[in-house]
C-alpha cells in the first residue's frame, strides 16, 4: 500500500509552479505588447504603458499615514479596496475587450491596458495577490 500523505504538498507545489510560470509568460507577453505599442504609436503610448505598469501599486498612498501602525506586510485596511480593484485582472481584460469591439481606437489606451495587465501578471508570477480586508496577502 502506498502512502498518499506527501502527494498533496507535492501536487500543491507543482500546481503553484505551473501557475506562476503561466503568469510570468503572460507578464512577458503583455510587457512586449506594451513596448511594441509604445514603439509603434509614440511617446504617449509608451508613457501610459509605463504609468499603468506602476499605477496599481500607488494605491498604497491612499492610507500612507496609517502605514507606520501596520504589521509587517500589512496594507492599511482603508487602502485594500483600491489595491484589490487595481489588481484584478478581469478589469483590464474587460476594458481590452470593450476597446477591441468598441468605436474608440486610441492606441495609448491600449498600451496602458497592456501595462496594467503586465503589472498584475508580474505580481501573480512572484506570489503577490489580492489582500484580505485586514490588509494581509490572501493565502
Amino acid at each position: 500500500m502506498t502512502s498518499t500523505t506527501n502527494v498533496t504538498p507535492t501536487l500543491r507545489t507543482a500546481t503553484t509552479v505551473v501557475r506562476r510560470t503561466a503568469w510570468l509568460a503572460g507578464a512577458l507577453f503583455w510587457t512586449a505588447f506594451a513596448v511594441l505599442e509604445g514603439v509603434n504609436h509614440g511617446w504617449l503610448a509608451g508613457a501610459l504603458a509605463l504609468l499603468f505598469l506602476v499605477l496599481p501599486d500607488l494605491t498604497f498612498l491612499v492610507a500612507l499615514d496609517e502605514a507606520p501602525r501596520m504589521a509587517k506586510g500589512q496594507l492599511p485596511p482603508r487602502a485594500v479596496p483600491y489595491y484589490n480593484a487595481m489588481h484584478r485582472a478581469l478589469i483590464p481584460l474587460a476594458l481590452l475587450v470593450t476597446y477591441a469591439f468598441g468605436p474608440v481606437a486610441w492606441p495609448p489606451a491600449f498600451a496602458a491596458l497592456c501595462g496594467w495587465l503586465a503589472h498584475i501578471s508580474y505580481d501573480r508570477a512572484f506570489g503577490y495577490g489580492l489582500r484580505t480586508k485586514e490588509g494581509f496577502q490572501r493565502g
